[in-house]
């Protein structure tokens, strides 16, 4: 028994694990690097594996950085099966086709770039096509329920815990066996935390002999909620009084929904105006929300009160669906709103666009609720950049920055050792998915237990 790590090896992206055992290799994830140049190169190259040579690929969740190079691991040849949860399924086959449409659009316009500036002997391929996406969705098969085991091939079992990060996401424990020897080794997946709305919190882990865990806030402690929820209405009620925007930068799946239930409470609480413009600027958040209300059965009591209310937890009296360009180029216009869109890392999307028309006005404000790797515009502006360059252009940074931690979808340090604690006393530790000097810091304060901290695709015997 052998595990790789081939993605999110001290890095935050790209997550990707390799299990083999006897005959069979499993795959822990297949997702896209994202941040910069050099992590597109990392997309293209070699996965460290044969993808033909994989026999299944489980999925924690849904997001770009675990399920965003399932298309390409296709491509490329791999036919086992993928085995989710039906939330994941809905979410990964979204998040994908949009992938997929932003690797042909990108790839067009560097080939129409490259035919303007006549370099004829120069062509870019799309990292993967719709077609491979939808392809790859064939592969999918739904989990039935939570801790429940499932058995996907001879000495190879899989059993699925919520984790709390996003709808439908999961810790995965495997129970191996062979030659008589047996482990059980357990990947975090991505870990959200307790008290949130909309899910539940995480469910306590079963014992392991090997831990996989996150460790992307493995240096810091999240401020508490009530006062992030605080300091949001704040930001928004002090800009919207100046006749600004409020630009907040959301990740489609999750952090979306999240504001809009927020949003909601801060409306019906009276903390905020009671018809506060809100656009929605993000067609794959609207699509992730649709989502979200078919899979009720991943929400948790406070939300299932909201829905026995007879509310809609998503929905509030200003806000504003944009579907097409068109009208999302026309809020250029409108002052003293909010304007939700993605990217949350302002790698792309919709979201560039309103910072080119707003990052230079003093009386907007952009509000920052969820992670920025590095090399991404958005950790540029949270850093402190006087100037960044948005759309091929140089514009001054004047607006108001907010950072707010406390939104975020992953456990910090505190909830991550606790978790940690209950998987009893596990001989060996991987930290994975994070910075380096978050990685350092949480292994110092573990104990009990062999720390590792691998480099991309470096191997370790089980």
């Amino acid at each position: 028994m052998r595990i790789a790590f081939h993605g999110a090896a001290r890095n935050v992206t790209g997550s990707c694990h390799l299990i083999e055992c006897g005959a069979k290799r499993i795959l822990i994830d297949c997702g896209l690097y994202q941040g910069g140049q050099e992590m597109d190169e990392e997309n293209r190259n070699d996965f460290g594996f044969d993808p033909a040579a994989i026999d299944h690929l489980v999925l924690t969740h849904g997001h770009l950085d675990h399920c965003g190079r399932i298309p390409l691991l296709h491509r490329l040849g791999f036919r086992g099966t993928v085995l989710a949860t039906a939330a994941t399924r809905e979410l990964a086959r979204l998040v994908m086709l949009d992938s997929a449409r932003i690797q042909e659009e990108e790839a067009r316009y560097r080939n129409d770039k490259g035919r303007r500036k006549k370099r004829w002997d120069t062509s870019v391929e799309p990292l993967y096509n719709t077609l491979d996406a939808l392809n790859s969705l064939d592969a999918f098969v739904d989990v039935a329920a939570f801790a429940h085991p499932h058995d996907l091939c001879p000495g190879v079992r899989a059993t699925f815990y919520d984790a709390g990060h996003i709808l439908g996401s999961a810790c995965i424990l495997l129970e191996l066996e062979e030659a008589g020897q047996q482990r059980r080794v357990l990947f975090s997946g991505d870990l959200g935390y307790n008290g949130r709305a909309i899910l539940p919190d995480p469910a306590p882990p079963p014992q392991a002999d090997v831990v996989v865990m996150e460790s992307t806030y493995g240096d810091r402690l999240h401020k508490r909620l009530e006062p992030s929820i605080e300091e949001l209405y704040q930001a928004i009620n002090a800009t919207v009084a100046r006749n600004g925007n409020v630009l907040i930068p959301s990740f489609a799946l999750e952090r979306t929904q999240e504001l809009l239930y927020y949003l909601r409470e801060g409306i019906e609480q009276k903390r905020l105006p009671r018809h506060l413009p809100v656009y929605l600027d993000s067609p794959m958040a609207v699509s992730a929300t649709q989502i979200f209300r078919r899979h009720r059965e991943c929400f948790d009591e406070e939300t299932w009160a909201v829905i026995a209310a007879g509310r809609d937890p998503f929905d509030l009296p200003g806000l504003e669906i944009i579907r097409d360009a068109a009208e999302s180029m026309a809020l250029k216009q409108v002052r003293g709103a909010v304007i939700i869109a993605g990217s949350g890392m302002c790698t792309g999307g919709r979201i560039r666009h309103h910072l080119r028309h707003n990052l230079w006005r003093r009386e907007a404000s952009v509000v920052f609720v969820g992670y920025a790797a590095e090399g991404t515009l958005a950790r540029r502006i949270i850093e402190g950049a006087e100037v960044v360059r948005v759309l091929q252009e140089e514009v001054e940074v004047n607006a108001e920055i907010y950072t707010i931690g406390g939104f975020s979808a992953h456990a910090d340090q505190q909830e991550l050792l606790s978790w940690h604690a209950q998987t009893g006393a596990p001989e060996r530790t991987f930290l994975v998915h994070g910075e380096l000097a978050a990685m350092q810091t949480l292994a110092a304060s573990l104990t009990g237990t062999k720390v590792e901290m691998p480099e991309l695709h470096q191997s370790f015997a089980l």
